[in-house]
This record gives structure tokens, sequence and C-alpha cells, in this order.
């Protein structure tokens, strides 16, 4: 009795779904592959199963995808003039780089970053511009800032390329988390962030372009790096945890931050006047980054660095004061593309 009970209660489940999981056209179809005339279509070739799985189920509802290991090989193809091979992946899904070229036809070679992103920075903007801290909170940021310089001074002293790469490791993690915590804010509550989302990430993009270009002047040493991963560890969860208490305070330390940084690119301009750096040629990244002439300099790239760092200043100080007179950030135009 409750093995007929269950086979109707599964004959019914199954009338119910069957609209839902099969077309009339997929059900016709299966009933013509299990007769007996076309029962040869049901021995696969040895190419199909060697690369794909084949599924039957209906064309409007797929449960496995028809390629769910897509085979990758790499091939090797010779380089023009010369001996090195340029390798590509072969992928079923299709996914290749495009071919970009210069203004002046040559290949572009940098896949970090994209011709339309480069620009030329702004040399005039105001170097001197200084917040001067007011509030409780103003001050707390302002002598955070200073309290982290000291143990900078102290270990790089006057090895101002090493001092830019750990300053720029440090100056892109607001930007990321900033923009982060705003992207999840815009996510829960349904809104949009005023384009300030894009700002802080954009922000972030630029300090870690910074970054690749000193990398190329520094090289550092294995315990620099050592140091670089564990002062990113614990300035990520200090500022994150910041953030969420406080965007006030965040966005007013970074501003600091950046008066800081100001200041030590302008002792490594000097540090260059005065031939105690040598002035070597500028990295190929920073010249097509910033639109640097070809002969540029490492005195060049600190110039426009140095502007970059002012530009995220403003920005940061403008965001900490929108949020000072009780508003909130999408209430006000993010500054994007702000160079």
């Amino acid at each position: 009795m409750m093995r007929r009970g269950g086979a109707k209660v599964a004959s019914s489940l199954l009338n119910s779904a069957r609209p839902r999981l099969f077309s009339t056209a997929t059900t016709s179809t299966i009933r013509s592959i299990m007769s007996h005339e076309t029962s040869h279509l049901l021995k696969p070739a040895a190419a199909d199963l060697a690369g794909m799985n084949t599924w039957i189920c209906s064309p409007a509802v797929r449960f496995a995808s028809t390629a769910a290991n897509p085979r990758k090989t790499e091939k090797e193809s010779s380089a023009v003039g010369g001996d090195e091979g340029e390798k590509g992946i072969a992928s079923y899904w299709g996914v290749e780089p495009s071919k970009i070229t210069k203004e002046d036809g040559t290949e572009w070679k940098w896949n970090c970053f994209r011709p339309w992103e480069t620009y030329k920075a702004d040399m005039t903007i105001d170097l001197s511009k200084h917040h001067v801290p007011t509030t409780f909170l103003d001050r707390l940021a302002y002598w955070t800032v200073k309290s982290l310089r000291w143990p900078t001074d102290l270990f790089f002293q006057r090895r101002y390329g090493c001092r830019a790469m750990m300053l720029e490791t440090v100056a892109a993690v607001p930007g990321m988390v900033g923009g982060m915590l705003l992207h999840f804010k815009s996510l829960r509550r349904f809104e949009q962030s005023g384009g300030w989302i894009k700002a802080l990430l954009e922000e972030a993009e630029n300090e870690r372009m910074h970054l690749m270009t000193f990398m190329e002047v520094a090289k550092p040493k294995w315990y620099e790096r050592a140091l670089v991963i564990t002062v990113q560890g614990v300035f990520f969860n200090a500022y994150f945890l910041g953030y969420l208490i406080s965007p006030k305070f965040a966005h007013r330390m970074v501003g600091y931050l950046e008066e800081e940084a100001i200041h030590s690119y302008t002792e490594f301009l000097k540090e260059l006047d005065k031939g105690n750096i040598d002035n070597v040629p500028a990295p190929a990244i920073a010249i097509d980054y910033w639109r640097l002439p070809a002969d540029a300099t490492l005195r060049d790239v600190v110039m426009v660095v140095r502007a970059d760092e002012a530009h995220h200043r403003d920005v940061n100080h403008f965001a900490s004061d929108i949020h000072y007179q009780g508003r909130e950030l999408k209430e006000a135009p993010a500054p994007v593309g702000y160079h």
C-alpha cells in the first residue's frame, strides 16, 4: 500500500514539474533518440568524450555547462624581429587580450593600465595648503600621522627611494578601504554614491601606480619587503576599523598623511638637486602613465607624484569637511578624475 502511495506521489510530482524542466520539443527529441532507428546517436565520437561533457536538457534550462572543464593550452609564437616567444592561452570562452597601440603606432606594452587611463599631472596645484586642526578628531588625526612619521624617519633616514616605496604601500590602502565600504553601503541602501566610490578607487589605483614606478627605482631588499607586509597588514585593519567608527576622522587622517607625503617628496627633490641622489632616467612605466617626454628623469617623476599627492590631500580634506557638516558624501559630487 505504501509503495503504491509513494509511486502516485512521485508520478504526480513528475507530471507537475515536466513543463518546467523539459519543453515539448525536448521530450519528443529524447523519445526519438531512445528509439531503435536512432540508437547510433548514443555513441559519441572520441573527440566529444575527450573535449566536453554532454548533457540532455531543455534548451531554456541548462543544468551544467557543455564545457565544464575548458581545455587550456599554451602556444608559442615567435616574436617579430626576435627569438622570444609570445605566450597565449587558448580557451573555450574566447576571451583574448585586445591589441592596443600608441598614437605613433607602436605597440602598447602595459597590461596594468591603458592609454585612456593616462594623464598629464596638474603642476600648478598649491602645495602649501594645510588644514589647521581645530576639533579633537582633527588633532587626533594630525598627531596620529606625526607619530607614524617618527619610526619612518628613523628607519629610512635619507633613502628617499625606499621611503617612497613604503609610503605608497600605505597610501594606497585608504582609497581602497573607503571605496569598498561605500560600495557595500550603496548595495545595502539601494542608493548611488555620488561618484565617491569611483573617486576613492581612482585614488587607490593612482597610489598603486606610484608604487609600481618606485619599485623600478628603489629595488627594495628582502627585509624592506617584509616590513611592507607587516606595516600594510596593521594599517589596513586599523584604518578599516577607524573608517567604520568615524569616516570624518579617517578622511582627515589621510589628508594629513598626504601633507606629509608632499613634505617627503619635497625633501626628495632637494636631495636630487644637491646631487646626493642620482637623477637617473625615468622608468618607462612612468613616462607612459604621466605622458612624460621620452628624456624625462627621476626628478620629473617625483614632481608629478608630488602633485598627485596634493590632489589626494584636497579630496580627503574635502570628504572630511562634508562629514563635519552633518552630510553624507553622496550629497556632494565627487571629484572624479581630479588629478
